[in-house]
């Protein structure tokens, strides 16, 4: 077990440290990296996700590369266009409804991503549940005509993604309304997305992951939980067993990290990232071990729900 906390490049979702676990087993390394907010009855899912990777390691891929996503936090316009500028990614998923802000910088960093990737590039915006149905309709149709190609978690609940999406002409991914529910495939059957956002740690696995992407019948998009390439190994694995992949997915978010616990770290390269799984480095994870933290605590509080 070695607890790591690594710091972040810019704020993001509050945080400025990204914190977690490392555990090693016969298949190899996992993480368990909860955010500081979740309980033992959510974290429990991660620790199954670790678990999973440490003893069991994961299905068989079906291909060995996954186009993935430049992700931009809630910074300034001129930011916004340099990381997707430099970013080597043909698609963007943009961070909006940030707490203090306003609408028009939403606007004004959208813009700059659109600016920056160009007519044929593809331009998504995550609002993790902070409108109400009126704003998200409103601010759904103002940035659209930087032609998105969905919007994800426009609002917090079911019923309001669902008359969300009725009044609206752009596509709704669920993210949230999956990966912090008691039942997941609640989502389908409100008819409340048209894509299914999956992330590994949360969903109790690789294998559960796929299990509920089977079951929703949605085109799915694998993404982070802004973790260590150990963390985002997982995230590929998922990606690379799904039978179809039609979206880049949420992976490249190493960038958002000072550093990284592996020798080879899993970045993208011209929009995509190779499907592997690199061993934690000795020196690298030593170099943002914690001690005297409260994971081991965490951890068994949250087996207690396993």
């Amino acid at each position: 077990m070695r607890v790591f906390s690594i710091p972040m490049r810019t704020r993001f979702r509050g945080i400025t440290r990204r914190e977690g676990v490392l555990i090693h087993g016969p298949a190899g390394w996992g993480e368990f990296s909860p955010f500081a907010e979740y309980g033992p009855r959510e974290s429990s899912r991660w620790l199954a996700a670790a678990r999973e990777a440490a003893q069991e390691g994961w299905p068989a891929p079906v291909r060995d590369r996954i186009p993935v996503n430049v992700t931009v936090p809630a910074v300034g316009a001129d930011q916004a266009y340099a990381m997707a500028k430099v970013s080597g990614c043909r698609t963007a998923k943009v961070k909006v409804a940030e707490r203090g802000q306003a609408d028009a910088d939403d606007l004004a960093r959208v813009e700059a991503v659109r600016d920056a990737l160009g007519s044929a590039g593809r331009v998504r915006v995550d609002v993790n549940g902070a409108w109400s149905v009126d704003h998200a309709v409103r601010m759904i149709r103002a940035l659209d005509r930087f032609d998105l190609e969905y919007v994800e978690q426009p609002c917090a609940s079911l019923a309001e993604l669902a008359e969300v999406r009725r009044k609206v002409d752009v596509p709704v991914a669920a993210d949230e309304s999956i990966r912090r529910a008691e039942d997941p495939l609640k989502v389908r059957a409100a008819e409340a997305a048209d894509i299914a956002v999956l992330k590994v740690q949360p969903l109790g696995g690789v294998r559960a992951a796929l299990e509920i992407a089977e079951a929703c019948g949605l085109p799915v998009v694998v993404s982070s939980a802004v973790e260590t390439s150990v963390g985002l190994a997982a995230g590929l694995a998922l990606a690379a067993a799904l039978p179809a992949l039609p979206y880049a997915c949420g992976l490249a978010t190493l960038s958002l990290l000072e550093g990284d616990v592996v020798g080879d770290p899993l970045v993208a390269v011209d929009g995509e990232i190779v499907v592997r799984r690199p061993p934690v480095d000795e020196a690298m994870a030593g170099r943002y071990e914690l001690a005297g933290s409260v994971w081991a605590q965490r951890m068994a509080a949250a087996e207690a729900y396993l």
